[in-house]
């Protein structure tokens, strides 16, 4: 392995958490960007709805709060909230200066009428407070964004197609990482059987944040992208910092139900402009299960979506006999053209309309809510690694995330890492000498590659099926035995010699796997999105507390 060069801070993600640290940071030191694709690849980019924030002075700036406090089922960090929710007005007004371009009310010649945003309601949400950009594409925005005024930044450099293969620890600090290749994703040329070395070195910086986003695809189903393996929190689980809140998966209730198709998220946003949901007789449900429908918190949704789709039918979570539907043909005071354009071209390549037909759904695994435990200035278990975004567990979301509440994450606890960074940045470190593990390693062999592919798709298979909607001790207990055959078979792919950015990838999501049902485990309630079919009520004597999962596995419940 190659040695080489020192940075100020080294950033883990290219997102919207991570690249706001960054801005933060280049104006005290140089920083270095690194992500395992293009800029534009990660959560943040592909995130529809919008950001939730309250612009409208200090009464909308409670309601929010109390909003968020609500919608996490009693597991909420006020604190946490009430930074979020304070903060998020300056830091959005900071994005809107850097150049983001939100959706704003037109004059009667079309004209954009400044200052005048306009506002959508989503589920759980007591008032309209969701800005939104290009209809249903707001995290493209807001990405688009965020890396020009990166990329104009001298102190700012990036690191794209790279991957941190591990973090470099000595006496009780993180020093820095070690960064390798990052090879093409395995359906484009090269990803397997190309046998050329690849390429490692090891960068020394003063402190280290990851804010490389969810790991939705441990499941099977997930609105998610490729990237999102969990590669940022198995890393520092590896490294010894302590995880939290793993049991709480969110569950997007609409996502894109079509045989041959994607998981194409449906933004909850067409619930807020009026969608309802149907089932296969035609029924309007959700009355049934919470008095605000299909305005009702996430996890409430999801699981009567799932519900909905087994009624009096042969059928699971994993495969429901019957289809659900989400229904807007009845919506006619907004033009669904123009504030869906993203959403409507991907339902027409399947012949389908939003305000013609019924449009199939079903749940997919779609934010973590757990994470790397941190404070609320980001800092980790560990000396030196921070972390924000999906990848940190602040408590903010508590048990169940309010709608759009991600992007504003991002924004606010990567400005607050940052500083954090800033006011405990040590002496530039002198890391141990990078070691030489001699010849570099060499690509897996096309066999191998399919191999790893052929266990991750098993893998996320076992997770749904026992750690998804509705889990039970003995569904949990299922997946650890499975897991543990994955892991041995993936210790000894990677004994061989060979390595990839697929093997790297599969070991981060067993790992991330593995601390999802240890906490699921472990949690004997129902609360948010963990919910257990054997123990279905909420324990507030015993489980109002967050979990915490250390390094060798044991679960325990602290009160934040």
């Amino acid at each position: 392995m190659e040695n080489g060069p020192q940075v100020d801070f080294l950033v883990m993600g290219a997102g919207v958490a991570g690249l706001r640290a960054a801005i933060e940071l280049a104006q005290h030191g140089e920083v270095l960007v690194v992500t395992k694709e293009s800029l534009r690849e990660s959560n943040t980019h592909y995130a529809q709805g919008g950001i939730a924030v309250a612009m409208e002075g200090k009464k909308d700036i409670a309601l929010h709060l109390e909003d968020t406090v609500n919608a996490g089922d009693g597991l909420v960090s006020r604190p946490a909230a009430e930074a979020l929710v304070s903060e998020g007005p300056l830091r959005v007004a900071e994005l809107i200066e850097w150049g983001a371009n939100f959706d704003q009310a037109v004059d009667a010649e079309g004209h954009r009428l400044s200052g005048l945003y306009l506002r959508t309601r989503e589920g759980a949400h007591s008032l309209a407070r969701i800005l939104h950009a290009s209809g249903d594409a707001t995290g493209a925005e807001i990405s688009r964004a965020l890396v020009a005024f990166a990329r104009a930044h001298h102190r700012i450099r990036f690191a794209e197609w790279t991957r941190v293969a591990g973090l470099v620890v000595a006496e009780g600090r993180v020093m820095g990482a070690d960064l390798a290749s990052a090879e093409a994703a395995p359906h484009e040329p090269g990803a397997a059987g190309d046998n050329a070395p690849i390429a490692e070195r090891r960068i020394i910086a003063s402190s280290v944040l990851i804010a490389s986003g969810g790991a939705g695809q441990v499941y099977s189903d997930t609105t998610n992208p490729a990237v999102a393996t969990g590669d940022g929190i198995a890393l520092a689980a590896e490294a010894g910092a302590e995880l939290a809140d793993m049991e709480f998966y969110q569950f997007h209730p609409t996502a894109f139900a079509f045989e041959g198709a994607p998981r194409f998220l449906l933004s909850e946003a067409l619930r807020g402009e009026g969608a309802c949901l149907r089932n296969d007789r035609g029924e309007r449900f959700m009355e049934r299960y919470h008095p605000l429908l299909e305005l009702a918190p996430r996890d409430v949704v999801a699981r009567a979506i799932a519900l909905e789709g087994m009624a009096d039918a042969p059928g699971s979570v994993a495969a429901p006999s019957r289809p659900v539907y989400l229904d807007m043909r009845h919506v006619r005071d907004v033009d669904l053209a123009t504030r869906f354009p993203g959403i409507g071209a991907f339902l027409a390549r399947y012949g389908l309309s939003l305000s013609r037909d019924l449009i199939p759904v079903r749940p997919a695994a779609h934010y973590l809510m757990g994470g790397i435990r941190t404070d609320l200035g980001g800092r980790t278990s560990l000396a030196g690694l921070y972390a924000a975004g999906e990848a940190a567990c602040t408590g903010v979301h508590g048990a169940n995330r309010l709608a759009s509440n991600s992007l504003l994450e991002g924004l606010v606890f990567g400005a607050r890492a940052a500083r954090s960074m800033l006011a405990e940045s040590p002496s530039p470190a002198t890391a141990p000498a990078a070691p030489d593990f001699g010849p570099a390693a060499r690509h897996l062999t096309m066999a191998e590659g399919e191999r790893v592919e052929s266990l991750i798709v098993a893998l996320e298979a076992s997770m749904w099926a026992s750690a998804g909607l509705l889990r039970e001790e003995s569904s949990l207990r299922q997946g650890l035995v499975a897991l543990g055959e994955t892991d041995a078979a993936l210790t000894e792919i990677a004994a061989s010699g060979h390595t990839s950015r697929r093997l790297a990838e599969a070991q981060a999501m067993s790992r991330v796997a593995r601390a999802i049902l240890l906490s699921s485990l472990a949690r004997t309630e129902s609360r948010g999105a963990h919910f257990r079919s054997d123990h279905p009520h909420r324990d507030d004597a015993n489980f109002r507390k967050h979990s915490a999962l250390g390094r060798e596995g044991s679960v325990h419940f602290e009160a934040w």
